[in-house]
């Protein structure tokens, strides 16, 4: 069989394998190893077990399970209500008042967390019968949390942007540093939307009269906000800042999150376990996916799959322009079924060396995906993070992909933005580089 046959096969398998249910995990360790048998070796137990020991043994890769732990912990503590009474004051007077609340406490959550679905879940599960008690459009209220809940995955510590660098071979603290201005800019794209739309829909919620505060309620409130921001401004800063590594960080995140904790006084013996017990599952789950589409990739190698896509690709003729387009449908597809990280250790090994050969920044292609990918976990009608809004709210799925409609066409346009303007990318990590 030539090569293109072979990835044909290799390509229905592993739709078919997912489509039956199986783990992400081990669909791509028996594609791999269909893959090897197809090129007609037979060591291929040496050949997973010296590519897994390859993947797996990055030293980058230890900052992964430290910030998993990080946001575990404050997950546990009262960092979301904290959050919704810090926040609530300042932003009472703007137009969308307290839906801010939704926006700006994922942005923050966002920031410790590292996941878009426990972002979600987390400040969604607070907000939303206090909205609902308030009057505000239900509508909205879903809208604004399913929007800015996919900040989880770009604001860093990402933890999609951990497992992206690694498998591209892209320094992790400059993936951080470029997600910094594209993650604010999407900020201010929900904030405005939602100015636009309290503005024009001045009858769709309706704030209660006990919603007036002075500057002294104002500032009182802060001190429920400087703890987390706090902790954030000192992991994120040691990396901006050069004075320390990504894992660094992360080790300092975990025991700044334990204090946090301990001194909110949800610290106790079964909160600890859980957060630990936490951080081990995702981050196991996490390394045998990655560990797996190593194994893929080095099956890809054997046979010749990215070279020949490569080549098919440029004698298409296709711009960069051009490629993206059709990348992002994909991503798109893909995050119907999987979540972000599965769909990039997914498509890494096949992708970038389309992408490379394009002449794309690497770099600023670690933000495109993860851009798309946001996009993906809330494609109407079975994006990833509309079950877990479904769950929350008890609405029907079509009621909640249309309501996330909106922020959904926003995050699009956050990718031609950035696609237009790539210096709002680059700009940041190279002014660093140059200091």
């Amino acid at each position: 069989m030539d090569t293109i046959t072979i990835g044909i096969l290799l390509a229905a398998l592993m739709l078919g394998l997912l489509a039956l249910g199986f783990w992400v995990s081990l669909s791509l360790m028996l594609v791999a190893l269909v893959g090897i048998i197809l090129y007609g070796s037979d060591v291929y137990g040496l050949i997973f077990a010296s590519s897994a020991w390859s993947s797996a043994s990055k030293w980058s890769l230890t900052a992964l399970p430290l910030f998993i732990w990080m946001g575990e912990i404050l997950f546990r503590t009262r960092l979301s209500e904290d959050l919704f009474k810090g926040l609530t004051p300042w932003l009472s007077k703007l137009p969308g008042s307290l839906l801010h609340v939704n926006i700006l406490s994922c942005g923050l959550f966002a920031a410790v967390s590292g996941s878009s679905a426990a972002t979600a879940a987390t400040i969604g599960r607070m907000t939303l019968p206090e909205l609902k008690r308030r009057g505000y459009s239900e509508r909205m209220s879903i809208a604004t949390l399913a929007g800015s809940g996919t900040l989880g995955l770009l604001i860093p510590p990402s933890i999609i942007l951990i497992v992206y660098g690694v498998a591209a071979e892209v320094s992790i603290a400059r993936l951080f540093i470029a997600a910094a201005i594209p993650g604010l800019m999407l900020l201010g794209l929900f904030m405005l939307y939602t100015i636009a739309w309290s503005m024009i829909n001045k009858d769709a919620r309706k704030i209660k009269s006990d919603d007036q505060f002075t500057w002294r309620d104002r500032f009182v409130a802060l001190r429920y906000l400087l703890p987390i921001l706090g902790l954030i401004t000192f992991v994120l800063g040691s990396i901006y800042g050069g004075y320390a590594t990504t894992t660094e960080a992360a080790a300092v995140g975990v025991f700044g999150s334990l204090i946090l904790a301990a001194l909110s006084g949800s610290l106790n013996r079964k909160a600890f376990l859980d957060s630990l017990m936490g951080a081990v599952k995702t981050s196991c789950m996490i390394a045998l996916i990655l560990i797996a589409a190593h194994f893929l990739t080095v099956a890809m190698a054997f046979l010749g799959i990215p070279r020949t896509l490569v080549s098919m690709i440029d004698g298409l003729g296709l711009s960069p322009i051009m490629l993206l387009v059709y990348l992002t449908i994909l991503f798109i597809i893909l995050g119907c079924f999987l979540d972000g990280i599965s769909v990039v250790l997914l498509t890494t090994s096949i992708i970038l060396p389309m992408v490379s050969a394009a002449g794309i920044d690497l770099l600023w292609f670690g933000i495109y995906i993860v851009l798309v990918v946001e996009m993906a976990q809330i494609t109407p009608p079975v994006g990833f993070n509309l079950f877990v809004l479904q769950a929350l709210t008890g609405k029907n799925i079509l009621y909640v992909a249309r309501a996330a409609l909106p922020f959904f066409l926003i995050i699009g346009l956050g990718i031609v933005l950035i696609t237009v303007f790539p210096e709002i990318v680059t700009a940041l990590p190279a002014e660093m580089s140059r200091n």
